[in-house]
């Protein structure tokens, strides 16, 4: 494509060494750059991409968009406001906007957002639909599957995805919006058809100075959203619902508490673990395509455990009927669906459970302790790996949330792994943050039992465990490759249990295949 055709998609504000050349690919990173490139110079956390447009330039680059203009590099330089939205709106001209030619659903929340994706996956493929999943966990649509570097891809890589759902027929794309995606616009120039916004909390905030700003960055994909696009909120969240009025979309509400909305989930029943409900449609709504939605109910059996997986299922079935999906189809989808990995996932279910969990903030440990007081057990034995540069506040929030659920669970330790070997320099717990989650579990007269390594936290668990028991393995980091080694103790330690049905749940996992970034590798 020529660059001139190219740059039509953008504002340029000035120009230095105007040309008009072939433009054979387009890159941000200066290693992938190749003959003929142009060379988006983005600014990161981190880095600066400017600093590489020399090495880019060494590697092919013929053109740079830029922020700044580089004195010494003689190629075109087109000087824009802000090069990663340039970037984003470059992409979608290079790949001749494919995310219009597709039903593109984003949803967004501090907790849930995997959960509710692979949910109405679920529902759409059980609607025989061909579709395409964006995440935390993976890329995945046709016979493609890829691990996850970022919840939301870059907006180059995002729209050569789309480019390349649309070459394999793909109709419908569900996609994790995270808040740095929209900070950052990775997500520039999507054109999403449906959105939603579950829920809010603390979190990542130290990516965007304060809460506001955190808030601000989810919210703008409901606050921008067009009058032909759908709006799914959640009425329990204040922040969510405080958005109803703030957006040209067509807004479809749901609640289990609230009964004011479109839709309201009533008679809960998590005696198993797993949920099982009532949905009332208490008012009409329209779906994607125009068709009417009608006052009715209908029940609900999910086979995934969790009270969070009960708002996570109502977000997911609200899209699924705006979509236009059949309830018969998304009470069928919804039961089928098994779950996603770490997201309260039953790994062991024998003489004891072993639930595997992210566990990773305030709002997600808050929903999976008030589920297992509706859970019939024994005795709860939690594995945490603490969270590391995260800072003191949340650590402390974090361990503020778990001692509140003391009472009630009977919580007299802990088991806390420092993941040692198991995380990058950049997670690795500070001793002020120990001591903070220290000092909150004192308060409330919790032992801590503390491991620098994760395999010997979780043995500890199983050599504690009795009969009617649940071991909860919890964190965000380095805890995902907790459920390899707490399945293999297992086996070692039980030899009368039928091993390949012990390491089935190990069959397909995503999270902790990878071990190559290891420290100690």
């Amino acid at each position: 494509m020529q660059l001139s055709e190219l740059l039509e998609a953008i504002k340029i504000l000035e120009v230095k060494n105007e040309k008009d050349v072939e433009i054979k690919t387009i890159t941000y990173h200066s290693k992938d750059t190749e003959k003929d490139s142009l060379f988006v110079c983005i600014k990161g956390y981190q880095t600066d991409g400017h600093q590489y447009a020399q090495n880019a330039v060494d590697n092919g680059a013929i053109a740079l968009v830029v922020e700044e203009f580089l004195p010494n590099i003689d190629v075109p330089q087109y000087k824009v406001e802000d090069s990663r939205k340039a970037l984003a709106a470059i992409a979608d001209k290079y790949y001749d906007h494919p995310s219009k030619e597709m039903t593109m659903i984003g949803i967004t929340a501090t907790n849930g957002k995997t959960s509710t994706s692979f949910m109405t996956n679920a529902i759409l493929e059980e609607h025989k639909l061909k579709t395409g999943l964006l995440g935390t966990v993976m890329v995945k649509f046709g016979e493609t599957l890829v691990p996850s570097v970022l919840t939301t891809p870059e907006s180059l890589d995002l729209h050569g995805y789309f480019n390349d759902m649309r070459k394999e027929n793909i109709s419908h794309v569900t996609m994790e919006v995270s808040s740095s995606a929209l900070e950052l616009s990775r997500v520039g120039n999507v054109s999403f058809d449906i959105v939603a916004l579950n829920n809010i909390s603390r979190e990542h905030i130290d990516l965007h100075g304060s809460f506001e700003e955190y808030f601000d960055a989810k919210a703008s994909l409901i606050r921008k959203a067009r009058p032909d696009q759908f709006a799914v909120l959640n009425l329990d969240d204040s922040f969510s619902r405080s958005l109803i009025d703030e957006t040209d979309a067509s807004v479809v509400t749901y609640g289990i508490e609230d009964a004011s909305g479109h839709l309201q989930c009533k008679d809960v029943d998590l005696s198993t673990g797993r949920g099982n409900f009532t949905v009332e449609i208490n008012k009409p709504f329209k779906t994607i395509n125009g068709d009417t939605i009608e006052k009715t109910r209908f029940k609900v059996s999910l086979s995934v455990a969790g009270y969070h997986s009960v708002y996570n299922s109502m977000a997911a079935i609200t899209i699924g009927l705006i979509s236009g999906v059949d309830i018969e189809t998304i009470q069928s989808g919804i039961e089928r669906f098994k779950g996603v990995e770490r997201r309260f996932q039953f790994i062991y279910e024998n003489d004891f459970k072993i639930v595997d969990d992210h566990f990773a903030n305030a709002g997600n440990i808050e929903v999976t302790l008030e589920t297992l007081t509706k859970m019939d057990y024994k005795k709860l034995h939690i594995v945490y790996a603490i969270r590391g540069n995260r800072g003191v506040t949340t650590n402390r929030e974090n361990a503020q949330t778990l001692a509140k659920w003391v009472p009630e669970l009977g919580i007299k330790k802990v088991i806390v792994s420092l993941s040692e070997s198991h995380v990058i320099d950049k997670d690795d717990v500070l001793p002020e943050e120990m001591a903070a989650f220290r000092e909150e579990m004192d308060k409330v007269g919790v032992e801590i039992e503390l491991h620098k390594e994760m395999p010997d936290a979780l043995e500890s668990s199983l050599d504690q465990v009795e009969t009617g028991d649940v071991i909860l393995i919890g964190g965000a980091q380095g805890m995902d490759f907790g459920a390899k080694y707490i399945l293999n103790q297992l086996v070692e330690k039980r030899p009368d249990l039928n091993a390949k049905e012990v390491l089935k749940p190990l069959d397909e996992r995503v999270a902790g295949i990878d071990e190559t970034f290891l420290k100690n590798q």
